[in-house]
């Protein structure tokens, strides 16, 4: 088998790969790359009783990469630039040939697919990190999971300005429940939860934006969603609609969050 390791600033996910099936995706939390690599490789091995003569490669990508150097346990270690990376993931199993990845993180990247070929278009310094920090700011709770409930229970229509709010009639192409600006009523009683939820509502819609300019230049209308972002209970919702406002289609793949690890076990 082939290990695909996607190393971040703290959380490791690491997946096998035997004859193109996916084993067993994991993830584990350490205070730094390193010990998180470590801690992953080894929490994988023993839960799936792998002995090391079964991995014939061990490929690493993500940004904590370039932390490790030499062998790993005495495996070759490849290294796989994250990008190559996305690309190689969002399309195992797509059945689409032109596409764009959305790799929805702490921050935000596009990046092209035709057939074989990639191509970085850019990113957003906005993402699940964005919620993380303001979270933290604003409703002084570090519990991503809790701000994500707090959310969930939460109506953006009461902080967001919508289209309905400001016109009494129709405008071609622009329904009356588009926002028409992010948090543009607003004010200081607003309910954390409304708040919250406006928070992910501007995260998302600023991601849906920018993927239909891209659609735009570049004639692609699939987009493929990974990364952490896209399993926020908001995701599909939100982007749905974005689809439907753009003529659009975002899919959201199985194992998402670890698309990145099972491109970099893919790539040769």
């Amino acid at each position: 088998m082939t290990l695909g390791i996607d190393v971040g600033g703290s959380t490791t996910k690491i997946v096998g790969i035997r004859d193109g099936e996916i084993l067993s995706p994991q993830f584990i939390t350490g205070a730094d790359p390193v010990s998180s690599l470590f801690g992953a490789f080894g929490k994988y091995l023993y839960d799936n009783g792998i002995d090391l003569s079964d991995i014939d490669c061990v490929r690493l990508t993500g940004v904590g990469a370039a932390y490790v150097s030499g062998p790993l346990y005495g495996l070759p270690v490849e290294r796989v630039d994250e990008f190559r990376a996305n690309a190689y993931g969002a399309r195992y199993r797509s059945g689409l040939r032109d596409m764009v990845v959305v790799s929805m993180g702490t921050g935000t990247s596009f990046v092209r697919v035709s057939g074989d070929d990639f191509m970085h278009l850019g990113g957003l310094a906005i993402g699940g990190g964005t919620f993380a920090g303001l979270s933290r700011i604003i409703f002084r709770i570090s519990d991503i999971d809790k701000a994500l409930l707090m959310a969930e229970e939460g109506d953006a229509s009461r902080v967001d300005l919508l289209v309905s709010d400001i016109s009494r009639g129709d405008i071609p192409g622009l329904p009356s429940e588009v926002t028409a600006s992010n948090f543009g009523k607003a004010d200081a009683a607003s309910d954390p939860r409304d708040v919250a939820a406006g928070i992910i509502n501007m995260i998302l819609q600023t991601i849906g934006g920018a993927s239909n300019f891209i659609a735009r230049n570049t004639g692609i209308k699939d987009f493929v969603l990974i990364g952490n972002v896209p399993l926020f209970p908001q995701c599909r919702r939100v982007f749905g609609r974005i689809g439907e406002l753009y003529g659009l289609e975002f899919h959201i793949p199985d194992y998402t969050e670890y698309r990145t690890a099972i491109g970099a076990a893919l790539c040769r």
